[in-house]
């Protein structure tokens, strides 16, 4: 059975960062969904595709550990961080804006 550890990503609704320091272990669907010829509805083969329970762990370790104890294969998804540039509202209002000072500076 092969299984997904990823850290999700905070919600886009939100500018916090609550929820983003877990890990996840989710389990990776064995085929794929295809629409039912008869009433079109999306089916798959896969009997754990029913399943969609994520298990939470505090730490990367922890949920490498607890998969390997169960024999299960991993694939693991990088942590991604953002890095926020700094903003001024006040470059709304400059007469040559800071991302054109540098083509400005040719032109004189």
């Amino acid at each position: 059975m092969r299984v997904r550890i990823y850290s999700p990503a905070p919600s886009a609704a939100q500018s916090g960062k609550a929820l983003s320091y877990h890990w996840v272990v989710e389990l990776e669907p064995l085929s794929a969904r295809l629409p039912d010829p008869l009433m079109g509805w999306a089916s798959s083969k896969d009997t754990t595709s029913s399943l969609r329970g994520k298990l939470c762990f505090l730490t990367q370790e922890d949920a490498m550990s607890f998969v390997k104890n169960k024999g299960w294969e991993v694939v693991f998804l990088e942590k991604s961080e953002s890095t926020p540039l700094p903003k001024s509202y006040q470059n709304n209002f400059r007469i040559i804006r800071p991302q054109d000072e540098e083509t400005w500076a040719y032109t004189q």
